[in-house]
């Protein structure tokens, strides 16, 4: 039978309210917000990285406001120096950190009897948890991805040797996959929480055990403003957020800009954010003459990207592997309709009612196909509204972070209870 109040050892390594590039941020957002749903139905340890202490310390409270109980794990400082700016080296610390956990577990464990363990981050179907094999309770996993990839017909638009770092990245997952580690975590596992299609389909063999959980939610004060009505901007207003990095498909972007420029004189497209690919990306606006369309803006506080969303007519977001990607559930929170792939974490966000999902094909023939969406929203500024308002009511009725902890709390009692997950859960 259920307790009414579990007792809950639950592991985030990356966990912060308001992360830094340091700490991981998206899984960082994901272990805070989680732990804390978690806490306001049970009793929760947690374990974290001693890093996250700042951020965590006293900010995970119950309904009644009594901190949970937070157990936070330390490695030498020097070897996080060693490793931290090598290749791998913070999967490598993680590893490392995380064997040290597992022993501060099985003590946390002899210590107070818990009923129950939950890994939440970091969140890969390719990292094994060393924590759930020591403990004899019920193990709840994730929500996890790791399974998307950037499709081979779209490796095109990276450059050479990205491409060979994509392909490196895959072959080792295939391996970390193919370890006993990794093989008694998925069994150990009384439910498996997935955020994509894609990872879902790695983790077929149990598949009684998966549930379509995502990472990424939102918070009720971001769903207090509603959007500007789009028959009242001027011009086409397109926004992107996020890092410019290869696979994020910024030149499928640049040349469904290029095409779409013929038809809607005034379209622009703003480029919040910063990263490695900026110099290629200019050089790419130049040749195909789009450069005057062009807005960089540097990172901002997410209260000014929220104010940009609402001031803007469409969210085009046409990365090739996000696993969450977090910013198109903020977009439609925000009241603005998406364009992506229907690949990976955007894939499962986005529906035929808030925004327009492009299948993976030819880099051409998917830049037209982008490049139409949008015209789409050009042309009929009341599909815009229709379409942004259906989003902010998907955004509030199921990634409120309070709906995903309630959803949480009835896949913790069916572990409890023996049960598979209910396909209630599943979305």
């Amino acid at each position: 039978m259920t307790p009414s109040r579990p007792k809950v050892l639950a592991s985030a390594y990356a966990c912060h309210p308001e992360p830094s590039t340091a700490h991981f941020p998206g899984e960082a957002i994901l272990g805070w917000h989680l732990a804390k749903e978690i806490a306001g139905f049970a009793d929760l340890h947690l374990i974290t990285w001693a890093f996250n202490r700042q951020g965590v310390e006293g900010t995970i409270t119950d309904g009644d406001g009594h901190p949970a109980q937070v157990h936070y794990v330390d490695l030498p400082r020097g070897l996080y120096e060693t490793l931290r700016d090598r290749h791998l080296g913070a999967r490598m610390y993680y590893y490392l950190w995380q064997r040290a956990a597992a022993k501060a577990a099985v003590e946390l464990h002899r210590r107070e009897g818990f009923d129950l363990f939950h890994q939440i981050t970091f969140s890969n179907d390719w990292m094994p948890s060393y924590i759930a094999p020591a403990l004899p309770v019920p193990f709840i996993w994730g929500p996890i991805g790791g399974g998307q990839r950037v499709p081979r017909e779209l490796m095109r638009t990276m450059a050479r040797r990205d491409r060979r770092q994509e392909r490196s990245r895959t072959f080792l997952q295939n391996v970390w996959r193919a370890t006993p580690a990794r093989r008694r975590t998925a069994e150990k596992a009384s439910a498996i929480l997935v955020c994509n299609k894609e990872t879902r389909d790695v983790l077929r063999r149990f598949r009684s055990k998966i549930v379509d959980f995502p990472v990424n939610g939102i918070r009720r004060e971001d769903l207090a403003v509603r959007p500007e009505p789009a028959e009242s901007r001027d011009g086409f207003r397109v926004l992107y957020v996020g890092r410019f990095d290869p696979i994020k498909g910024l030149p499928l972007a640049f040349e469904a800009l290029r095409i779409l420029a013929g038809i809607a004189p005034a379209v622009s497209l703003e480029l919040v954010g910063e990263g490695p690919e900026r110099p290629r990306l200019e050089a790419l606006a130049d040749r195909l003459g789009i450069a005057g369309r062009l807005v960089w803006t540097p990172w901002s506080p997410r209260s000014e990207i929220f104010a940009k969303m609402r001031r803007s007519d469409v969210f085009l977001f046409p990365s090739m592997r996000d696993g969450g990607g977090a910013v198109v559930v903020e977009a439609m929170a925000n009241g603005l309709p998406v364009v992506c792939l229907d690949l990976a974490g955007p894939g499962l966000h986005v529906g035929d009612e808030y925004g327009v999902k492009i299948p993976s094909g030819p880099p051409d023939v998917v830049a037209a196909a982008l490049a139409g969406a949008l015209g789409r929203f050009w042309c009929d500024p009341g599909l815009r509204a229709r379409m942004g308002a259906a989003g902010r009511d998907r955004a509030a009725s199921f990634y409120e972070w309070s709906r995903l902890g309630q959803r949480l709390r009835g896949i913790y009692a069916d572990a409890l209870d023996g049960r598979s997950p209910r396909q209630e859960d599943r979305s």
